[in-house]
């Protein structure tokens, strides 16, 4: 279940000092390069009930880890519907609408 409070959703609170707010649909070249940032992804952490992301699942990432990623040229489809609107203080509306892409385009 993804979100900071584990609800499904890409909302956050007082509690969220990562602001996991961006709705994305990631790939392998964004798990990859968020794994070489400092942000592994895609490794399992039973620990943590975590099974590690796969390409096409849906996660709400940290609004700076996403724009981290996009910076180093591996940005993933980004969901505008499902991102919170907190993300707008880390984040151009600008530029997630370049990677937005509609629930219905992924089937």
């Amino acid at each position: 279940m993804t979100g900071f409070y584990r609800s499904g959703c890409c909302e956050t609170g007082p509690d969220d000092f990562g602001v996991h707010t961006i709705c994305c649909v990631v790939d392998q070249a964004f798990l990859a390069a968020s794994k070489a940032l400092g942000n592994d992804l895609s490794t399992p952490m039973p620990q943590h009930g975590f099974a590690g992301l796969k390409p096409g699942d849906r996660w709400c990432v940290c609004a700076a880890r996403w724009l981290q990623v996009q910076k180093a040229g591996a940005a993933c489809a980004v969901i505008l519907e499902a991102t919170h609107e907190a993300s707008l203080k880390i984040v151009s509306f600008e530029l997630l609408i370049q990677y937005a892409v509609i629930p219905d385009q992924l089937h």
